[in-house]
């Protein structure tokens, strides 16, 4: 097995009497990409806030890398990258400037910073803009910079946290394949989204947190295989719903039937003759994450 690059164990936080953690465990694999789901106020941003060193846990243990991570341990904490969901950029200073910046306060200096940072606007497409005003950009521009800063010390994990907020189509997708590189080049990413479809798409193994608990960890894979596929149809009159061992729950909606299977092939063997609008809806990130969490508003 791979060997893990972030062990977190019965982690809690609290801010006053009102508890954020209440005793999260969870492992990152070294080179995986990661996934992070939960509602708002499940204790994501709390916890991406420990795990790059910049907040104290009240009780348990973060190793990165095999060894104590707190926000003391700077040699440690420069192992990790952290593109916050608040921009940490400076609106009045250019492209360049604010990746300068950045780069320098983790020691970079001469042709290393200079190097750098002409690597890190090429990975955010914003090469021909080096020398713009940040205030001016669109807020997708600003998110592929904001992503650049966070590289700009080469740390190998690198902690997102809602990446793509308020961004357009083309500087979602530039965003993805920029995170999909990173990660076939050997960085650790734990990416944090409420986009479900996101999570589904680029990371192989994640977990849920809600009330400052996970409440499920595993496989993308493992965790679908726990959902029942939905069939959904318009039966011909007089039809009876089907039962038997492909079938393991049944509702009769306004417009028809929706057949919950484990046996896909199993219960289209069993539907009855006449059927129209006939649809298959395989188990989705959406549906486990409702699963666990329910589907109560969360402000």
């Amino acid at each position: 097995m791979t060997e893990a690059i972030l062990t977190v164990v019965d982690v809690h936080k609290a801010y006053g009497r009102v508890p954020a953690l209440r005793g999260v465990s969870l492992e990152v694999h070294r080179g995986e990409l990661f996934g992070l789901l939960g509602p708002n106020g499940a204790g994501k941003t709390t916890l991406l806030g420990i795990l790059a060193g910049l907040n104290e846990a009240d009780a348990g243990t973060v190793l990165l890398a095999g060894k104590p991570l707190t926000s003391r341990e700077h040699d440690l904490r420069r192992l990790v990258g952290l593109a916050t969901q608040d921009l940490a950029l400076y609106p009045e200073l250019s492209a360049a400037e604010n990746l300068r910046f950045f780069g320098s306060l983790y020691g970079l200096r001469g042709g290393d910073l200079a190097e750098r940072t002409t690597a890190m606007l090429k990975l955010a497409a914003l090469d021909d803009r080096a020398h713009q005003r940040v205030g001016t950009f669109s807020g997708g521009m600003k998110r592929r910079l904001n992503l650049a800063a966070a590289l700009m010390h080469r740390p190998e994990i690198l902690l997102l946290d809602e990446p793509t907020t308020g961004v357009d189509p083309q500087s979602r997708r530039h965003l993805f394949d920029a995170v999909r590189q990173l990660n076939a080049d050997g960085l650790t990413v734990v990416y944090t989204s409420h986009y479900m479809e996101e999570v589904q798409a680029l990371c192989p193994r994640l977990a849920i947190v809600d009330h400052g608990r996970v409440v499920a960890q595993d496989t993308l894979a493992n965790l679908l295989k726990h959902l029942p596929t939905t069939v959904k149809a318009v039966p011909p009159p007089g039809a009876a719903l089907p039962s038997g061992p492909a079938v393991t729950a049944t509702r009769t909606t306004a417009v028809g039937w929706e057949i919950d299977t484990s046996d896909l092939g199993g219960l289209l063997a069993s539907l009855p003759a006449g059927l129209t609008h006939v649809t298959v809806e395989p188990p989705t990130l959406e549906r486990v994450f409702l699963t666990h969490t329910g589907t109560t508003l969360r402000d």
